[in-house]
């Protein structure tokens, strides 16, 4: 998968200007992709190039003018033979599971504190999550939401990155408590 793939996904829910996607990149597809504000405006414009999104200046009082990208019909064809593509294996590149891997020989404080560090970011992920989910739903149950609602991919993914976090939460807990436990036994 491309960064291309995850602008497009996100401009499903509508015209934005680069900081906009930049800025709605942090609460849409942040919880499966991430993208720092110079490359998703560089790959708007190689997008915009290829005819995969639509550029338009808007004009602004007292600011420079914006340019709002819109995915035109190509972009969603490109997208939907995204769609039918068979998969290919995804990999995990974690700094934390290295540190993990090493630790009856590393610095086993520091490994917790890692682990402790994580738990922290997951959890202010979750609360994230929690709050996006809340204003997805509006009000809805989610029986109602998944049933009636124009578009249920942004809240399918968002499940599976809350999902995400909470097991990094529940793993860290786990990993310390083994790492405490086996610290007590050697003393």
């Amino acid at each position: 998968m491309s960064l291309r793939h995850a602008v497009m996904a996100a401009l499903l829910e509508g015209d934005a200007s680069g900081y906009d996607l930049a800025k709605g990149f942090d609460a849409s597809v942040a919880n499966f992709w991430m993208a720092t504000p110079q490359q998703l405006y560089r790959e708007l414009d190689r997008m915009e190039s290829e005819g995969l999104v639509r550029a338009q200046v808007v004009r602004q009082e007292r600011r420079p003018n914006k340019r709002v990208f819109s995915l035109t019909e190509a972009g969603r064809r490109a997208l939907r033979e995204f769609t039918a593509a068979p998969l290919r294996p995804g990999a995990i590149r974690d700094e934390l599971m290295v540190k993990v891997q090493a630790v009856d020989v590393g610095d086993a404080e520091a490994v917790r504190a890692a682990i402790e560090e994580r738990m922290v970011w997951a959890q202010a992920k979750i609360a994230r999550y929690e709050r996006l989910r809340l204003r997805l739903l509006d009000g809805r149950s989610e029986e109602e939401y998944l049933a009636h609602s124009e578009r249920v991919g942004p809240y399918l993914t968002l499940m599976r990155g809350l999902a995400f976090e909470r097991e990094n939460r529940s793993w860290g807990e786990w990993a310390l408590t083994v790492l405490r436990r086996r610290s007590a036994a050697t003393t």
